[in-house]
């Protein structure tokens, strides 16, 4: 990563930590208020693709701040991996500030928790992305690469809910809306992972056209 945008994937980084650490303690808060233990919480908190997208997302800008030639460091600081999870971050912010965020109307710290996970950390991951990854590397092909990963998060959500009958997302609830009706929204919301990624491919290779490898 070109040295002069590694204080800003620090800082993102963390601003992303601490948002995971602040909705981890909320979590935990909730359960035990419902009288449930620390493992009702975690169940819970790693049920939601919003904090498994965080999670890469706060790891890929470490990677990004930091030297290393560990194997995991050097896979996430990989531009194929960013783009990876712009694409999902992309969406994170995208489904809940246009779908989701009318249907609750969070409180106290579940505001500033609430709003790193969907509007910051996003836009600033996305910000980074643009200027702080080099792109030369990006192609087309990857992007059915990419796609892996919000599609097993569908089975892990199907899986989970057909186990304990807890479904994270409105569009994924199969006790509301019949399995025929999540096929229909998971295949939508699949095409908008796809779109998005097209996009980030084509900007990038714009973006890698008008500067030097070097740069």
């Amino acid at each position: 990563m070109p040295n002069r945008y590694r204080p800003l994937a620090l800082l993102g980084a963390i601003v992303g930590w601490f948002g995971l650490l602040l909705q981890l303690y909320l979590t935990i808060e909730l359960k035990r208020i419902a009288g449930e233990g620390i493992g009702a919480a975690l169940w819970l908190y790693f049920g939601y693709f919003t904090i498994l997208t965080n999670i890469l997302a706060a790891y890929a800008l470490t990677a990004a701040a930091w030297r290393s030639d560990r194997p995991l460091i050097r896979f996430f600081q990989r531009p194929g991996v960013h783009t990876a999870i712009a694409m999902s971050m992309t969406v994170v912010g995208l489904v809940y500030n246009i779908m989701l965020r009318q249907l609750w109307h969070p409180q106290g710290l579940q505001v500033i928790g609430d709003n790193i996970m969907h509007v910051v950390m996003p836009v600033w991951f996305v910000v980074h992305w643009w200027l702080g990854v080099p792109k030369h590397t990006l192609h087309w092909r990857q992007v059915w690469v990419w796609l892996l990963y919000p599609a097993a998060y569908f089975v892990y959500a199907l899986l989970r809910g057909a186990y304990d009958g807890w479904y994270p997302y409105p569009f994924l609830d199969v006790k509301a809306i019949g399995y025929a009706q999540v096929l229909i929204d998971s295949i939508v919301v699949l095409a908008a992972f796809l779109v998005i990624a097209l996009v980030l491919v084509a900007l990038g290779r714009w973006q890698a056209r008008r500067l030097p490898l070097a740069a």
